[in-house]
Order: C-alpha cells, then structure tokens, then sequence
C-alpha cells in the first residue's frame, strides 16, 4: 500500500547538479528510516545515502561531500541533492524504506553523467 517514486533524473554535464526526489503515496514517512541506492550497468546496487527519522545523515565514501539527502516530512518527499557530480556516478538511482517490516522500493530515475 505504500508506494514510492523517483523523479528528477537525466542527462546532466561532469561537475554539473541534479536533485533527485522521492515521494511516497499511501502512508506518511515522518518516522521511517530513508535511504538512497544507485546500481550502476553491470555492478551491484550500492547504498548511496541515508537519513533518520531525526534528520542524522550518513554517506557513501564515493559520494561524501558531493551528494547531500534530505527530507520534507510535511510532503513525505525524499530528497538526494548531488553536486559535482562525475562520469561514475552514472546508475539508476532508488529510493528505500521500511514501513515496519515491509520494505519498500522505487523504481528509479536514470541519471547519466555525459560531457
């Protein structure tokens, strides 16, 4: 019943920004766990970044000091802002919750990293 979808994903120049955005339908998120994952062609989905109910954020390595997630509890919108962004940051990006025990995912937006 609780559904989430990606948007805000395209083709964007090496040092450019995009903003990712998440918005879940059927339930409110204001005190679940958030998270984003990117799976890049022929690698595993990694975790990308998360966030907590209170705000407390945490970062891949690859993308510390780049990317910055955030969230809008009021519009139960997640949010992935992503500066300087490189070639390899190139994947299908998604966003992750739970709602108790049931697990929830997007079903992403591509972003490409292209001169």
């Amino acid at each position: 019943q609780v559904q989430l979808v990606e948007s805000g994903g395209g083709l964007v120049r090496p040092g450019g920004s995009l903003r990712l955005s998440c918005a879940a339908s059927g339930s409110t998120f204001s005190r679940n766990m958030m998270a984003w994952y990117r799976q890049a062609t022929g690698k595993e989905r990694e975790w990308v970044a998360s966030i907590t109910s209170g705000g407390s954020t945490n970062y891949a390595d690859s993308v510390k000091g780049r990317f910055t997630i955030s969230r809008d509890n009021a519009k139960n919108t997640l949010y992935l802002q992503m500066n300087s962004l490189k070639p390899e940051d190139t994947a299908v990006y998604y966003c992750n919750g739970y709602w108790g025990p049931l697990e929830v995912w997007g079903q992403g937006t591509l972003v490409t990293v292209s001169p």
